[in-house]
């Protein structure tokens, strides 16, 4: 007897189901396309100003005015500029850079090493009241560092720390977020089990923490340093109503002190200072991430492979 042919179905449908409803293409914002030119545009946001940067600190001072801001200058002269640049004021520009140094190196690494305890204190041990005072440590995390820079001259006045080098050192120790991104760093990469064996084999909290959970949180010590090196680094309104005495200066408000005076006074001279020395001050900025980058890749990454 013949049989008859069996009318196959689509796979995952049933017979009363209706028509199969066209599937939805992505915008064209999500597409590849879109994606790929917005990843561009944000690119050229970012390198323009640097190579905008780069091509003024090349030309002389009539150039700097007379050509096209992406264009190069008639001479190459960014050696005689930095020549100039170091030895204006007797050498004043190095004198910002090395305050900076210290204001960015030493406390952003001493200000790591504080946050980095805080935030291994926070996840691993039991203290009272340990939840509340984390709140308020997120609580510093949500205000602004220009919110505090007057209540900070306050207490500076009080003390005798205005026009000093504590001034502007002592607040960059305090680092909320880094507190915050130590405390997920530990709940990461240390494991309860090894320190109860360390415990067990007498080790105290101290020596527990130094000896084997510091060692285990290396990745975010090092990305905690880095956003508080860039930020102490990159730091303006403090310092501006901090100090006066201009030897005391980082090189962010030197900076603008040239500026100002190329705008104010007509000072053309201070103006291309202030172009080559922000080129110069970039610099150290970038060395340290690509020297740090292996161990601020794996920590932001830290998470999402957890």
């Amino acid at each position: 007897m013949p049989v008859e042919p069996v009318a196959h179905r689509s796979e995952g449908r049933r017979p009363g189901d209706g028509p199969r409803r066209p599937r939805k293409r992505p915008s064209a914002l999500l597409s590849r396309t879109g994606v790929t030119a917005m990843l561009g545009l944000a690119a050229l946001y970012t390198l323009l100003p640097m190579l905008w940067l780069v091509l003024s600190s090349t030309k002389s001072r009539q150039d700097l005015f007379a050509t096209n801001g992406f264009a190069p200058g008639h001479d190459f002269a960014l050696l005689g500029n930095l020549r100039h640049l170091f030895e204006v004021d007797h050498g004043i520009f190095l004198r910002w850079l090395v305050n900076t140094v210290l204001y960015a190196g030493i406390g952003a690494l001493l200000a790591t090493v504080f946050s980095v305890a805080a935030g291994y204190a926070f996840d691993k041990l039991a203290f009272p009241g340990k939840e509340k005072l984390f709140a308020f440590v997120l609580l510093g995390v949500m205000v602004p560092g220009t919110a505090m820079a007057i209540p900070l001259y306050l207490l500076a006045a009080k003390v005798g720390l205005v026009n000093t080098f504590w001034g502007v050192f002592v607040p960059g120790l305090v680092f909320p977020f880094g507190v915050y991104l130590a405390r997920v760093f530990s709940a990461a990469y240390v494991p309860n089990e090894v320190l109860e064996a360390a415990r067990v084999d007498g080790a105290g909290e101290f020596k527990t923490f130094c000896r084997i959970a510091l060692p285990m949180i290396s990745p975010g010590f090092v990305t905690i340093f880095l956003f508080q090196f860039t930020q102490i680094w990159n730091s303006f309104f403090l310092p501006l109503v901090m100090l006066s005495n201009q030897k005391l200066y980082p090189v962010n408000l030197g900076l603008y002190v040239w500026y100002s005076s190329a705008l104010s006074q007509g000072h053309p001279q201070d103006y291309l200072l202030a172009v080559v020395g922000s080129l110069v001050s970039v610099a150290p900025l970038v060395v340290l991430f690509l020297m740090l980058q292996r161990f601020w890749k794996s920590g932001m990454t830290a998470g999402a492979v957890k």
